[in-house]
């Protein structure tokens, strides 16, 4: 690592828990009060990478956060016109929204014009933002992604001697070991819409290339990602062959973009949709990037639990996200009448690598948790960010406006009525422009239930890390001893432990809207193991920082009372 990049990165605590704040800043801080659905850059405005000020840094470090992941930075195919500025204009009928997807990335070299005050210093202005959030003691993470392009691929910011995506490829072949894309040979690119409905010109591709989502036909439809196109890593989805020696030239080129980034000062990358790329090619490549940049994390997007093992171990990868097992179930249990005891499943089917999984409640690609697509309102936030953030020691991530309850019911346009935040339009969103306040970053426009909403979320989300209990301490679940108990429901309460030599925590969530009046049948193993004391004793609870006595004993309940929709971190000293 040069000596440079050494001094401008922030090494990552090897005890530390990252937690991570995900934001858009082409909407976070958009000041614009009146955008209109499908309004262009113009009319609706667009966040700016220059409104990540030591105020807003400030502000979500006292949330408990040191991370800070920025999406849709990397240049993607966007309807906006940036012609005047030597960016060569996209063909609309192959974008999604004004503004495009952030993963239809157009030069991966570059920085979205959208992002930059004066957009020819669009990549210092990303360099100085990033400085900033390295001087506040935190640290940046950015998207990668391998799997596909935007349909039209051109950097005009890349190093000397670096060509184009597919700009030396034989498009007289499906597949081709030597080619970054795969080829519908004779055939010309034609899903199931008109590809002249907008701008001056159709949309003409011939040969067609496969579609980004493993659509390997010139036919897809409006459902396919069919605005990006799959890169060819060596493997032939003809016969299912390998070519991975020599070295394909996709590997190549994806090695030096990842280079390139880390070389700006970034700490890490979030990488998209990492299944559907070889996992030979992690295997590959992250090893390379450590050897020069040690302190550099990358993140998967994985969606197979069978592959988490191998992709943490044979794949290289630091950490992985838990969707399909944690997160699902959360979702289940609010809306699908899931019991709370299947919360034991989640953390045994990641037993050993629980500490490496990614917790969330909300991403860019999940419903918010407010809408009414999850839990309805975010009164009944506290279970599930208890349960999710404290029942591993791994990283936790939330989605800018998470802390703010914001519920995604608006149609923005391309994105429409679907209870997320959009990734494709240009937009803001009225919590979120109350808690910015141009610029000044403090509470004063937000109401009671969002300043109660940003409190829980600060006192938890610090917790993870100033605890050394939930940084790096023990887990006992209680939830075995307590299934056939009369006086604890297992359908909605979850209850466990987490301790470490100075401390135990008897934490418990209540999913239901009634309160609780309960007993928690506490067994010797569990005593001994973490070390709680016996007897009768006082509890201060971490949320409201109220002391309530408790009797422990491996031999009688221990009775509390719990809010509906409610939860308890209790911390118990050790004698």
């Amino acid at each position: 690592m040069k000596a440079e990049e050494s001094r401008n990165r922030i090494c990552w605590s090897r005890n530390e828990r990252p937690i991570i704040y995900q934001t858009f800043p082409r909407i976070l801080t958009n000041t614009n009060p009146i955008c209109v659905p499908n309004g262009t850059l113009q009319q609706n405005g667009s966040g700016k990478l220059s409104d990540y000020s030591y105020k807003l840094l400030k502000s979500l470090k006292k949330l408990g956060i040191n991370t800070l992941w920025l999406t849709g930075v990397i240049e993607n195919a966007t309807k906006t016109d940036f012609s005047e500025y030597g960016i060569i204009k996209d063909n609309p009928n192959v974008v999604k929204g004004e503004a495009g997807s952030p993963y239809a990335i157009k030069d991966y070299y570059d920085v979205n014009p959208c992002l930059a005050d004066i957009i020819p210093e669009r990549m210092k202005e990303f360099e100085e933002c990033v400085k900033r959030i390295h001087k506040e003691g935190m640290k940046v993470l950015i998207d990668f992604v391998p799997n596909h392009t935007a349909r039209f691929y051109h950097s005009d910011n890349s190093p000397e001697g670096v060509s184009d995506f597919g700009s030396n490829d034989n498009k007289e072949m499906f597949f081709s070991p030597d080619n970054n894309y795969y080829y519908i040979t004779h055939q010309q690119f034609s899903p199931d819409f008109n590809l002249s409905e907008e701008g001056e010109r159709a949309y003409i591709e011939f040969p067609a290339k496969a579609t980004g989502n493993d659509c390997f036909s010139a036919f897809c439809g409006r459902n396919d990602w069919y605005e990006t196109v799959k890169l060819n890593y060596g493997h032939d989805y003809g016969d299912h062959s390998n070519h991975f020696n020599p070295i394909p030239d996709t590997w190549k080129k994806m090695l030096d973009i990842l280079k390139f980034w880390a070389s700006k000062g970034v700490d890490g990358f979030r990488c998209d949709m990492v299944f559907m790329v070889p996992l030979e090619f992690w295997h590959w490549v992250i090893p390379q990037i450590k050897n020069e940049y040690p302190d550099l994390i990358f993140i998967g997007e994985i969606y197979d639990i069978g592959l988490y093992r191998p992709f943490l171990d044979y794949g290289s990868f630091d950490y992985l996200y838990d969707k399909v097992n944690l997160y699902d179930t959360l979702v289940g249990i609010a809306r699908y009448g899931t019991s709370a005891a299947k919360l034991t499943d989640c953390w045994q089917t990641v037993d050993g690598i629980g500490s490496r999984m990614l917790n969330f409640l909300e991403n860019h690609d999940e419903v918010r948790f407010a809408s009414k697509e999850f839990a309805g309102s975010p009164a009944k936030t506290l279970p599930f960010l208890v349960v999710s953030s404290l029942i591993s020691s791994g990283p936790y991530m939330i989605y800018y406006g998470q802390e703010l309850g914001e519920p995604a019911i608006e149609n923005e346009g391309f994105a429409g009525f679907n209870n997320r935040s959009t990734i494709f339009d240009y937009w803001s969103y009225e919590t979120c422009r109350r808690w910015f306040d141009s610029g000044k970053c403090d509470e004063s426009k937000l109401n009671k239930h969002e300043k109660w909403l940003r409190r829980i979320y600060s006192k938890v989300l610090s917790a993870c890390n100033e605890i050394p209990a939930f940084r790096e301490g023990g887990f006992f679940d209680l939830m075995y001893v307590n299934l056939q108990n009369e006086f604890f429901n297992p359908h909605s309460l979850f209850a466990f432990l987490r301790y470490d030599s100075e401390d135990v925590y008897l934490i418990v969530a209540n999913f239901s809207e009634e309160t609780q009046n309960i007993k928690i049948n506490i067994p010797e193993h569990a005593i001994n193991i973490s070390g709680l004391p016996e007897g009768e004793l006082k509890a201060k609870d971490l949320l409201t920082e109220e002391t309530e006595g408790l009797l422990i004993s491996h031999s009688l309940p221990t009775q509390l009372s719990i809010d509906g929709y409610g939860a308890k971190i209790l911390k118990i000293k050790k004698k």
